[in-house]
């Protein structure tokens, strides 16, 4: 396989990695296939639930580097990544910059601050329900945004559902609408999903770029959204039963208040400090992981909290070490060429147009996102944008990224099992004895996610 150089921008910078080929002129061999069915049985459990995502990311890509080692020696056709290839793959941009938000999160955690959100939410609305569903959604979106959104509903949900019990109406049809709120808003920015955190380091954009870009078309969604739930739950609504008010508010009021006022005003100097060289980032040509572990370690350093607690118990190792596993399983099906294979069909179908690009990474990156997890989706489909944006006229504008980061999270909305906070959110309900089925969530949620997929084509048909 002929392998060039990776792209680079006027700072030098490397714009892609791993096997840059653009065109395709090795014979399939032995290798290949077994590449290709690693991918594939990767997406297969993934999607089915069959294993835990982190054994099997790191179960295929061990599996890869296995058969390099033992057929590969023999023979060169079942060669597919060397060790150090397989190493150069980890993208340890995307590594650090999740730990360090998942340090954020956990000493925010500690200060009550997104339970305070929620009373002040209710407080706002003064017992108009369908207004504070709509303040739920702004709030929940604002801070998934900056924050990750999984950690966001696992505390926005307690609390979500306590209002609820109050109002005495089903959880859910609050629930819901906030969770399609929470993928919304962390399409907006480079760190408010992983999908955009993968496309941001791959493709070195910067926070800017994302906030420029996306920004807006996320505000257009979750306003009209946030309206279709106002109707789509309206009868649910009504039956919410509004009875003293103050006496409520006060008790919210004693019941989720600020814990540690010092510690939350110190989160969120150093997170406005950090969300600060974020937009600098790209001035100063910082990669956003450093910007994410001076804030996130500073704060620790200041706050007195307990780095081995926050280690253990705040960082989700689980998740960081599926990202590493994963990038070295897309990384093997790239040094093979069926990534390039991939990309190689996409162009033709497209015919090499751009708004026919445009059209079909969108959709497809949305209706297989609202069905299998749009994280390795994303990893597969980065390889081969990067492609597109070199072969197809026009594309070198950088809309392909858009189109996928807009397909893949948006597309995420689709279904129970399409995002992580999805699957996060239902299971915290369940719990909580209030069960919802597949078909009942994806009833609930596939037309408002198809209405803005459907905004964000005409968007980026409009801007581009």
């Amino acid at each position: 396989m002929k392998v060039v150089d990776a792209g680079v921008d006027a700072q030098g910078n490397k714009l892609f990695h791993a096997a840059q080929n653009l065109t395709l002129n090795r014979t399939i061999t032995p290798g290949f296939w077994i590449a290709a069915l690693v991918l594939l049985l990767v997406y297969v459990v993934i999607s089915l639930e069959l294993m835990h995502r982190t054994l099997v990311s790191f179960l295929g890509a061990a599996v890869i580097l296995f058969v390099t080692y033992t057929l590969g020696t023999f023979d060169k056709a079942y060669h597919i990544i060397s060790f150090d290839d397989a190493m150069g793959a980890i993208d340890l941009n995307v590594i650090f910059l999740l730990m360090g938000m998942m340090i954020f999160v956990g000493v925010m955690k500690k200060t009550g601050m997104f339970q305070f959100l929620a009373y002040k939410a209710y407080a706002m609305a003064k017992g108009n329900v369908f207004v504070l569903v709509f303040i739920l959604q702004v709030i929940t979106a604002v801070v998934s945004a900056f924050l990750d959104n999984v950690t966001t509903m696992l505390l926005m949900t307690p609390v979500t559902i306590e209002i609820a019990v109050t109002l005495k109406i089903n959880p859910l049809v609050l629930l819901i609408p906030e969770v399609f709120a929470s993928n919304v808003g962390g399409t907006a920015t480079l760190i408010g999903d992983p999908p955009n955190i993968l496309i941001g380091s791959y493709a070195n954009l910067s926070f800017g770029q994302f906030v420029q870009n996306l920004a807006l078309v996320c505000s257009v969604c979750l306003i009209i959204t946030s309206f279709f739930y106002l109707w789509w739950y309206k009868k649910d609504y009504l039956k919410a039963e509004v009875k003293d008010i103050p006496r409520t508010i006060a008790y919210l009021k004693e019941e989720y208040k600020i814990t540690n006022k010092k510690l939350m005003i110190q989160s969120l100097m150093l997170l406005g400090f950090t969300i600060l060289l974020f937009a600098l980032h790209g001035f100063l040509h910082m990669p956003v992981s450093i910007a994410a572990l001076i804030g996130s370690l500073v704060l620790l350093a200041i706050s007195g909290e307990d780095i081995v607690e926050m280690l253990e118990h705040e960082v989700e190792w689980p998740t960081l070490i599926f990202f590493i596993g994963l990038f070295m399983v897309i990384a093997g099906a790239e040094e093979t060429g069926l990534i390039q294979m991939i990309a190689n069909w996409v162009k033709d179908v497209s015919g090499g147009n751009l708004t026919t690009a445009i059209i079909l990474v969108l959709w497809v990156s949305a209706i297989a996102s609202a069905f299998i997890d749009n994280i390795p989706f994303t990893a597969t489909m980065l390889p081969i944008i990067a492609f597109l944006n070199q072969t197809i006229p026009g594309a070198e504008s950088g809309v392909l990224w858009w189109s996928l980061a807009l397909g893949a999270c948006l597309g995420g909305n689709g279904t129970m099992i399409g995002a992580s906070a999805n699957v996060v959110t239902v299971g915290l309900a369940e719990k909580a004895g209030y069960h919802i089925s597949f078909i009942t969530y994806m009833k609930a949620c596939w037309w408002p996610m198809m209405i803005t997929v459907t905004i964000a084509m005409v968007y980026l048909l409009i801007a581009y």
